[in-house]
C-alpha cells in the first residue's frame, strides 16, 4: 500500500522543460495584487484570507496560476487543503524558502490522499514539482508512510484481517532486510501469550489471533533499541458485553494502533536511523461465540500477572500487555505503544488532539517539541498514581475496566499498560483517535495517521542516520 499517484513528480530546474507547471502563489491578508489578476480577485471575493483558493485564467480561459490565501501569517501546513482543490494538472509553490516549502510539500501529499479501493480509479490527482532543496525523498516516504496508516484505516474488516495485517508487516520487513516472525492461534498459549489468545479466540480459524514480530538492524548491538508497539484489533464488537449498533459502525478502526507501529517502523528502516528496532503488533478480531472470554473470567498474560474481566469491551490493554511484555524481554531504550484504547480520551480531548502517557520528563519534551515543529499535535496527560487503586481487584492482581469512582477512563488505561510496559528505557503510551470525523478539504472523513510524523522527527532528532 501506498501514495496512488503520486503527488510529487520532479524537482530541479529540468523538471518543467515544457513549462507547463502552473504557479501557486501564496497571497497574505493584505493583497499586493495588480492589474487584470487584482480585478478577477476583487469579482471572486478573494481577499488573501486564510484558505481561500482562486483558480485564475489567462486570455483563452486556460489555467495560468493559482492563488491561495495565507492570512496574517503563512502556515505551510494549510497546503494540505490546497491539494484538495485544484483540478489536475502539474503546479509549483512559488516564493518560499526552502523550510516553508519542504513543510507545504510534505502537506500537499498529505493532502492529496484519497481512500478509492473500491471505485474506479482516475488519474485526476493534482502533481507538484518543488525545487532542489527539497529533500524530496523523505517527504515521500512520510507521505507514503500516512497514506499507508490511513488505508489500513480505512479498509474494512473483511478486506483487513489478522492475515492482512500479518502480510504487510511481512512485506515490510522483507523490503528492509529485516527478521520476521509470526505465532498464531492455538500455538500463542504455547509460546505464552495468554492474553492474546484470549481476547482472539472467538474468531473463525482464517482470523486467529496472532503476534506479529520485526526485527531490524539487531545484531549492531552498540546501537539503542526501540521497540513500536501496537494494537491490532481488526474489528471490536465489544464482546460479549456487545456494542450498540452506532458503536460498532466505525470499529475497523480498532487496528490503527498496529497501522501506525507498522508504518513508523517503515519510517525509521527507510531513513536507515542509527538504532536497532523491534516492532510488536497483537493482530486479533474481538469477535462474538461460544468461545468468546466472559466478564468475570481471570485471564493470565505473559508477565504472569493475572487479570480480572470486568469489561470484554476493554480488550485492547489485554492483548498490549503480552506484546508490551515481549517488548521488555528485548531491554529496549526506548518503547512507543500505539493504541485506539479508550472512549475517554476523545470525552477528555476530543478527536483530533491524542493523549500522550509517559512518566519520562525528557521523552515528554522531545515529543512534545517534535509535536510542535511538524503541526502533528499532542497533549500530554498524567499518569495520576492516585488512580491506580480504580485497576486493584479483589480476586486477581488487577481488573481490565477500572472502578467508577475514577472516572478519568484514559488514564486508567494508561495506568494498566505501565503495569506491562519494559522497565528498561522510557516508555509512552499514545491513545490516538485514527480516524477523521468530520470531512474538510484534505482531511476526508475516515482513517487518519496521528502522531506518526511527531514520532518520527523525535526519533530521528534523537538518533539521526550512521555517521
Amino acid at each position: 500500500m501506498s501514495l496512488k499517484p503520486p503527488v510529487l513528480i520532479a524537482q530541479g530546474p529540468g523538471a518543467d522543460p515544457d513549462g507547463a507547471a502552473v504557479s501557486i502563489r501564496i497571497v497574505g491578508a493584505e493583497g499586493l495584487l495588480q492589474g487584470r489578476i487584482a480585478a478577477w480577485a476583487a469579482a471572486n471575493a478573494f481577499t488573501g484570507k486564510a484558505g481561500q483558493v482562486l483558480l485564475v485564467p489567462d486570455e483563452t480561459g486556460t489555467l495560468s496560476e493559482v492563488l491561495f490565501g495565507a492570512g496574517k501569517i503563512f502556515d505551510p501546513g494549510s497546503v494540505r487543503a490546497l491539494a484538495a482543490k485544484l483540478p489536475a494538472g502539474i503546479y509549483r509553490l512559488e516564493g518560499l524558502a526552502q523550510t516553508e516549502e519542504t513543510a507545504a510539500a510534505l502537506a500537499f501529499v498529505l493532502g492529496g490522499y484519497r481512500f478509492d479501493r473500491y471505485r474506479a480509479r482516475k488519474d485526476d490527482t493534482p502533481r507538484l514539482i518543488v525545487t532542489e532543496g527539497v529533500d524530496i525523498e523523505d517527504v515521500l516516504r512520510i507521505g507514503a508512510a500516512c497514506a499507508l496508516v490511513r488505508e489500513m484505516v480505512d479498509t474494512p474488516a473483511a478486506d483487513m484481517g489478522p492475515l492482512q495485517i500479518e502480510t504487510i508487516a511481512r512485506e515490510i520487513a522483507g523490503s528492509g532486510d529485516a527478521t520476521f516472525s509470526v505465532i498464531e492461534g492455538n500455538a500463542l498459549l504455547e509460546e505464552n501469550y495468554p492474553a492474546v489468545h484470549a481476547v482472539g479466540r472467538a474468531a473463525t480459524p482464517l482470523r486467529a489471533p496472532r503476534v506479529i514480530e520485526i526485527g531490524w538492524n539487531l545484531e549492531r548491538t552498540d546501537l539503542p533499541l526501540v521497540a513500536l508497539v501496537g494494537k491490532g484489533v481488526v474489528f471490536d464488537t465489544g464482546g460479549l458485553d456487545l456494542k450498540s449498533a452506532a458503536g460498532m459502525r466505525n470499529m475497523k478502526k480498532d487496528m490503527g494502533g498496529s497501522a501506525h507501529a507498522l508504518a513508523l517502523g517503515r519510517l525509521v528502516i527507510q531513513a536507515g536511523l542509527a538504532v536497532r528496532l523491534v516492532v510488536l503488533v497483537a493482530a486479533v478480531e474481538n469477535a462474538v461465540s461460544a468461545d468468546a472470554f466472559r466478564p468475570g473470567d481471570v485471564l493470565n498474560s505473559r508477565k504472569g500477572l493475572t487479570i480480572e474481566i470486568g469489561n470484554t469491551d476493554a480488550e485492547g490493554r489485554l492483548i498490549l500487555a503480552d506484546v508490551l511484555t515481549r517488548a521488555g524481554e528485548h531491554s529496549p531504550d526506548l518503547t512507543l505503544d500505539f493504541a485506539t484504547l479508550t472512549g475517554a480520551a476523545r470525552v477528555a480531548l476530543g478527536p483530533e488532539l491524542p493523549p500522550l502517557y509517559t512518566d519520562d520528563e525528557a521523552l515528554a519534551a522531545d515529543l512534545l517539541a517534535a509535536s510542535r515543529d511538524v503541526s502533528d499535535p499532542l497533549w500530554r496527560m498524567p499518569l495520576w498514581v492516585g488512580y491506580r487503586a480504580a485497576i486493584d481487584s479483589d480476586i486477581a492482581d488487577l481488573r481490565n475496566d477500572s472502578a467508577a469512582w475514577a472516572q478519568a477512563g484514559s488514564i486508567t488505561a494508561a495506568l494498566f499498560l505501565q503495569k506491562f510496559a519494559p522497565s528498561s528505557g522510557a516508555w509512552a503510551h499514545l491513545d490516538i483517535f485514527a480516524w477523521n470525523s468530520r470531512n474538510r478539504p484534505g482531511w476526508p472523513e475516515g482513517g487518519e495517521a496521528q502522531s506518526l510524523r511527531a514520532c518520527y522527527e523525535m526519533l530521528r532528532r534523537r538518533y539521526g542516520t550512521p555517521g
